[in-house]
């Protein structure tokens, strides 16, 4: 079963950053950022796809852009 994180720790996860960002991060396809599940009105993300997403960027940001 899938562990899921609240908004707050997913921005808390990413650096801190404020509920605007998160929103923009949603909204801009180019960074490939997780879609929440919503869950009684809230959003939550499964742990997994924030832990891979990280890992993506870490990637990229060494590799200069190239996988």
């Amino acid at each position: 079963m899938p562990q899921y994180i609240s908004a707050r720790q997913v921005r808390d996860r990413v650096g801190k950053i404020s509920a605007m960002t998160l929103w923009r991060w949603l909204r801009d396809d180019r960074l490939g950022f997780p879609k929440p599940t919503i869950i009684l009105r809230r959003r939550y993300w499964r742990e997994v796809d924030i832990d891979n997403w990280l890992q993506e960027r870490a990637l990229t940001s060494v590799t200069g852009g190239v996988k």
